[in-house]
């Protein structure tokens, strides 16, 4: 075995991440004239290389700890991030708890600005659901069934109250990332197939049973989600399935799919957009890509992320610990969702969400949490070591 005294730096990953950064900047930038009167004091593009040079801060401060040590914060970590979202539930204290379009998901707090806790939450679970499961099966080194049960209930235990609390502000669509982060998290957790299987018929029954109430009972469904606060969950799945006899709810749909379109092969040139899409320094982020820089920009940003989440799987592989691959595989699984959420909503694939596209979309915390997850895989891949005979790997 040989040991580095040196960081293992991963440069491709690096690379492309500085790529993104820049794709975003020059975005945002030249997205500037177009975007709405209320806008012309806030300079997106400058606030977004803020963020990005503060996340570098965050990159070079995670890379000088050794992963290994995170097993002695989670629990803190997963207690103030829980708290967090309790606090915001509670609307406490109210002074730095503003309601923003109907939802309560941010902390306004003086000098420091907006604080959205639910994207650090999906880091912080990541963490705590590969603590549990390394811990799980270091004890259990003999697996059975009320062992896998075990887990299975430990995991589940752990990702129901910031999904309780994250669903109540309401914020669906990072509901939806931190499902996705649990279901990828229980698939590499090392419990039994047969059990894994019936939990997918489980979730497919219930899927099919909500749509065939959606279908049959829509009125009684629609009146259960208002009395339930989610009735903005009804206007988005009627305006994504009909936007143009549902206008008011697929109004920033069809804005989106005209800026798509709009775009065709190469762009209609910079800063040269017509369409006025709503959010688009944001969620719709993509649609000024494709407006500006036609199928051919919308490619090569899509196959950006398409590098980004291979090298990240290729990192989870080489791990030789099992620890740093669970905490990988969480990381990838909150990438790859959040990438085809928002993209596939930008051109009525999904409905729409309200999910930003990584590391280009503007916000402090979502690329902040983003280059804090960059950061921990980059500390798993330089404290991997190498052999020098081969070693079987720990999904052999």
């Amino acid at each position: 075995m040989k040991n580095r005294s040196t960081l293992n730096i991963d440069y491709t990953l690096l690379s492309i991440l500085i790529l993104l950064c820049l794709i975003s900047i020059s975005t945002l930038y030249l997205m500037e004239p177009n975007l709405p009167p209320k806008f012309d004091e806030i300079h997106f593009w400058l606030q977004q290389t803020k963020w990005y040079v503060g996340g570098s801060v965050v990159i070079t401060a995670i890379m000088l700890i050794d992963y290994d040590r995170f097993h002695q914060i989670t629990w803190v970590l997963y207690s103030i991030g829980v708290l967090s979202l309790v606090m915001l539930f509670l609307k406490f204290p109210p002074g730095i708890v503003p309601e923003v379009k109907g939802s309560v998901s941010w902390f306004q707090i003086p000098v420091i600005g907006t604080v959205q806790p639910s994207e650090f939450m999906k880091i912080i679970l990541i963490m705590m659901l590969a603590h549990i499961i390394f811990k799980h099966n270091q004890k259990y080194s003999d697996k059975t069934m009320k062992t896998d049960v075990l887990l299975l209930l430990k995991i589940s235990a752990l990702a129901a109250p910031p999904m309780f609390f994250i669903m109540t502000q309401p914020d669906f669509g990072t509901f939806l990332v931190l499902g996705a982060i649990t279901a990828s998290m229980i698939l590499v957790s090392g419990i039994r197939w047969h059990i894994l299987f019936a939990l997918f018929l489980a979730a497919i029954a219930a899927g099919l049973l909500g749509f065939a109430a959606w279908i049959f009972f829509p009125d009684a469904v629609s009146a259960f989600l208002d009395k339930s606060g989610f009735d903005h969950v009804t206007g988005r799945f009627t305006g994504w399935l009909n936007p143009d006899k549902n206008q008011d709810d697929g109004y920033q749909l069809i804005k989106a799919m005209l800026a798509i379109g709009s775009g065709q092969l190469i762009g209609k040139g910079i800063s040269d957009m017509e369409v006025d899409v709503p959010e688009q320094h944001t969620d719709m982020i993509f649609t000024s890509i494709a407006e500006q820089f036609g199928f051919i920009g919308s490619s090569i940003v899509i196959t950006l992320f398409f590098l980004l989440i291979y090298r990240l799987i290729h990192i989870a592989l080489q791990s030789n610990d099992r620890y740093g691959s669970y905490l990988v595989t969480g990381i990838i699984a909150m990438f790859a969702y959040q990438i085809f959420q928002n993209i596939g909503m930008s051109v009525q694939l999904l409905p729409i969400t309200g999910i930003p596209l990584p590391f280009l979309s503007y916000g402090g915390s979502s690329t902040l949490s983003y280059l804090l997850a960059i950061g921990i895989v980059l500390n798993v891949h330089s404290r991997t070591k190498e052999y020098m005979f081969e070693e079987t790997k720990w999904y052999d």
